[in-house]
């Protein structure tokens, strides 16, 4: 209801996974899920910008954080198509290095700001164009 009031700004986090990416065999369900956040995103953009509400998806893509220090590995010898990820190396724009959390904190601080007052139903990449790259 407040927003409906005031206006404001919207942020879904997605993955580069089901945006752009299509080629990580074996991870058919999470880029899937992924690609369903920005679909749920433009809907949503077209039918909350009359309240003045904007909707945005972000896409990271290899950001160096903590997920692999709760990820664990069970119940591989069941997989019949194991899951490929990138090892960074490819990453035209750093060279090799993966984005930081403080990119992407950025981006969402310009998506929630009045500086991005016109944009809505929009995907926005962050990932060093590796998904240029891996299509």
């Amino acid at each position: 209801p407040y927003l409906k009031i005031n206006g404001g700004s919207v942020i879904v986090n997605s993955s580069v996974n089901g945006t752009r990416i299509f080629s990580n065999t074996g991870a058919t369900a999470y880029s899937c899920s992924k690609a369903a956040q920005v679909a749920f995103t433009k809907m949503t953009a077209l039918e909350l910008a009359r309240y003045r509400i904007r909707v945005n998806v972000i896409c990271p893509g290899w950001i160096t954080t903590e997920i692999g220090d709760n990820t664990y590995r069970r119940n591989l010898e069941t997989v019949r198509y194991p899951v490929q990820f990138n090892d960074g190396s490819r990453l035209p724009l750093t060279h090799g290095g993966p984005g930081t959390s403080e990119q992407v904190a950025q981006l969402v601080l310009f998506l929630a700001s009045d500086l991005s007052s016109h944009i809505t139903g929009t995907e926005m990449w962050i990932d060093g164009a590796e998904s240029l790259i891996m299509g």
